[in-house]
């Protein structure tokens, strides 16, 4: 029992959350490095980590969602499905980027580069559908 009379979690409930809250500081972790690094995302991995910590730890993901520099992209996203321009050509440009080197590197035979560029083409498909965010106080 808790504290407030309450029923706590079952041992594989404590389990999955244990798991959950693992999953987000890995992906938070990832996203740092992204952060950092040109051809790492950021954003993606900032989303799935508030998703886990919805599972997880409240605290965790209001942390996330009242941050100063990520907060921002991941409310949009959450509330609307919305990519701002400059976080779509960042992603859109870092899959060019990602492709073109591997282009240059491996050599691709042309069925293998088609392989590769068609998942790639169909992400930046995906995020150039998306919305950009609305302003502050804009009803809809």
């Amino acid at each position: 029992m808790t504290p407030d009379g309450k029923q706590g979690l079952p041992p594989a409930g404590r389990m999955m959350r244990g798991v959950w809250l693992g999953l987000g500081l890995v992906c938070v972790g990832l996203g740092i490095i992204g952060a950092l690094l040109p051809l790492m995302p950021t954003t993606i991995f900032l989303i799935l980590a508030a998703g886990c910590f919805a599972r997880s730890s409240p605290r965790l993901e209001a942390w996330l969602l009242d941050h100063r520099h990520f907060g921002p992209s991941l409310r949009a996203w959450r509330a609307e499905g919305a990519m701002s321009g400059r976080a779509k050509a960042m992603a859109c440009g870092g899959m060019a980027m990602g492709y073109g080197l591997f282009c240059w590197g491996a050599q691709p035979r042309p069925l293998l580069a088609l392989v590769v560029l068609a998942p790639l083409a169909a992400c930046a498909a995906f995020l150039l559908s998306r919305p950009r965010p609305r302003p502050p106080g804009a009803d809809g």
